[in-house]
């Protein structure tokens, strides 16, 4: 099974994309569409203190008729925030997800942020084990008949 750090290093960007709890609900969206993200760890300095998804701003900003430029992000922001530790699994990460309902989680190490992983993260994971599982059926099957 795969870890959380094989993931992590496997990421074609490695940027991690961080807010502070005081920015607009506006500015956070609008860097998560510049950036082609759906999720900001936001941080008070070091310290993880929240994470904020085009759900929250679906289901706090849209559904609750607020404003966007009005509204700041610690007043949205999913907090506490669930993390893993690079030693983690995908599968514990996918259970975790699944419980939980939630489709990203920071990556903690010694109480540092090294990563963030989404649920989309994992499925890739899942489908590249899955395929290196049928190559390997598929040359025993062709070596039994050859």
């Amino acid at each position: 099974m795969t870890t959380v750090a094989q993931i992590l290093n496997s990421k074609p960007d490695k940027t991690i994309y961080t807010t502070t709890p005081a920015a607009s609900v506006f500015d956070a969206i609008k860097l998560m569409a510049e950036k082609n993200i759906g999720a900001l760890v936001v941080m008070e300095g070091e310290t993880v203190v929240g994470l904020i998804t085009e759900r929250d701003y679906a289901r706090k900003i849209v559904l609750m008729a607020r404003s966007s430029k009005d509204t700041r992000l610690c007043d949205i922001m999913t907090s506490p925030v669930m993390y893993v530790r690079p030693g983690q699994t995908s599968e514990e990460c996918m259970v975790l997800m699944t419980e939980k309902r939630v489709r990203h989680l920071p990556v903690m190490d010694k109480g540092k942020l090294i990563g963030l992983v989404s649920i989309g993260d994992l499925v890739k994971d899942v489908i590249s084990e899955q395929k290196f599982i049928i190559e390997q059926l598929e040359r025993y099957i062709a070596g039994e008949r050859g």
